[in-house]
C-alpha cells in the first residue's frame, strides 16, 4: 500500500468505510459538471462501493483517495497509457466542493506527479481540461504543467460543444535525446 504525505494532505488507498463519504462527495452536480461522464449521475452507494472494490485490486496502486486533515476530501488517479504511449499517464482529480479553494488539487497534482516519474517510471504525464474549467486550468499551472494545445469543439457535456485544454508535464530525469532507444 502506497501513501504519500505532505502537510495536512495525505494520498492513500480507498478504504471500505469510505464508501457513504466517496457516494456523498461524488453525489453533487458540480463535481459531475467538470468531470467525464464515465462517473455517474447520480452517484450512489453501489456506485462507491464497486469504485472502491476496483481501486483496491489495483497492481500497481494508480487511485488514490485525497484525505485533507483527516477527512476524505477527493480522488486522484493516474491513466497509464498503452502500446507506444506506455510511458505516458493521464492524471484526473477532483475534490469535494467543501475542500474547495484550499489548494488541495495542486498539491495532490504534484504529490502523484512525482509519484508517476518517481515509481511508475512515466516520462509524461498529461490532463485533459474542459475549457469552462478554470480552476482546473489553475491547478495544473500552479503543479508546473504547460499547456500544449487546445483541442477546438472537441468535447460535449450537458449537451454542449467545447473546447479541451490539453497540458502535460515531462520527466526531467527520464528524457533522452537519443532516439534511437
Amino acid at each position: 500500500m502506497i501513501e504519500l504525505t505532505q502537510d495536512d494532505l495525505h494520498l492513500r488507498s480507498f478504504f471500505t468505510q469510505d464508501q457513504s463519504k466517496l457516494a456523498a462527495l461524488c453525489n453533487n452536480r458540480k463535481i459531475w459538471n467538470n468531470v467525464r461522464d464515465f462517473l455517474p449521475s447520480p452517484y450512489t452507494d453501489q456506485n462507491a462501493a464497486e469504485f472502491i472494490t476496483l481501486c483496491q485490486n489495483e497492481n500497481p496502486q494508480v487511485t488514490f483517495a485525497i484525505e485533507y486533515k483527516g477527512e476524505l476530501a477527493g480522488c486522484i488517479g493516474l491513466v497509464r497509457q498503452s502500446d507506444i504511449y506506455r510511458l505516458t499517464a493521464e492524471i484526473g482529480y477532483w475534490i469535494g466542493e467543501p475542500f474547495w479553494g484550499k489548494g488541495i488539487a495542486t498539491q495532490a497534482v504534484r504529490l502523484v506527479t512525482m509519484y508517476g516519474f518517481h515509481h511508475l517510471d512515466l516520462v509524461r504525464i498529461y490532463s485533459g481540461v474542459f475549457e469552462f474549467n478554470k480552476a482546473s486550468q489553475k491547478v495544473l499551472e500552479k503543479a508546473g504543467y504547460k499547456l500544449e494545445a487546445i483541442f477546438e469543439k472537441s468535447i460535449i457535456k450537458n449537451g454542449v460543444i467545447s473546447d479541451e485544454f490539453r497540458y502535460a508535464k515531462l520527466n526531467p530525469s527520464n528524457i533522452s535525446n537519443d532516439s534511437s532507444t
